[in-house]
């Protein structure tokens, strides 16, 4: 492996506390269109693209026509908890850290761009912020490779050179296919073993105990 660069991180339940959030704001969605999906079923669909939790959760033979507006009911529902979310206790040290160590900091979010802007600032950690993705920079969502190349280019850097940071399986998924080591986050809910199996090549709680590992982690070797 060659000497790390770039730190790629995830965002939605990686740095910002908004997984739960989804989940039940997904869940109401699909109710209001007929859908009744049990919620710890969506809670491990998280971290996919939309459209893809959507096709995952939903039967194939429904009217797609009505995609968009799943969507959109999403959007609304979860909009009016932009203003409370919060960032996860280190995120902001975390990711100063590693801008310390002259590494290139990407937010890899799949978010769309108004979300992201209410995200960011809720991390409030611009001055360590190299570059971003969001939803419109990608053809296709996690967990296929495009968010993650397009944050490779932002960084600057090779595959073999950059890590990645999530916290759901489609994160780690993603990482395989676009050959990126991955550290996950227990912070999305997801086992520690579940992450290890799915190629996870660290684990850790957090922000702040990576924060507090950082030296001995993958990003310094």
């Amino acid at each position: 492996m060659a000497t790390i660069s770039a730190v790629l991180f995830d965002v939605d339940g990686t740095l910002v506390d908004t997984n739960y959030v989804h989940a039940v704001t997904w869940w109401e969605a699909f109710r209001q269109y007929g859908h009744h999906v049990p919620m710890a079923h969506i809670h491990r669909a998280i971290g996919m693209g939309s459209d893809k939790l959507i096709d995952h959760l939903l039967p194939g033979d429904r009217d797609r026509g009505l995609d968009d507006e799943l969507r959109s009911a999403h959007t609304a529902l979860y909009a009016p908890y932009w203003p409370r979310l919060r960032a996860f206790d280190g995120a902001a040290d975390l990711l100063r850290a590693c801008a310390q160590r002259s590494l290139r900091v990407v937010l890899a979010s799949s978010a769309s761009e108004r979300e992201m802007r209410v995200l960011r600032a809720a991390i409030d950690a611009e001055d360590a912020v190299t570059a971003a993705t969001c939803a419109s920079d990608a053809q296709e969502s996690k967990p296929a490779p495009d968010i993650l190349k397009i944050a490779l280019e932002r960084g600057a850097a090779a595959p073999d050179a950059a890590v990645f940071v999530g916290d759901t399986v489609w994160d780690i998924q993603a990482c395989t296919k676009a050959g990126l080591s991955c550290i996950a986050f227990l912070t999305g809910g997801i086992s520690a073993a579940e992450l290890r199996q799915a190629g996870a090549v660290e684990v850790y709680e957090g922000p702040t105990d990576l924060l507090h590992s950082l030296h001995d982690s993958l990003i310094a070797r």
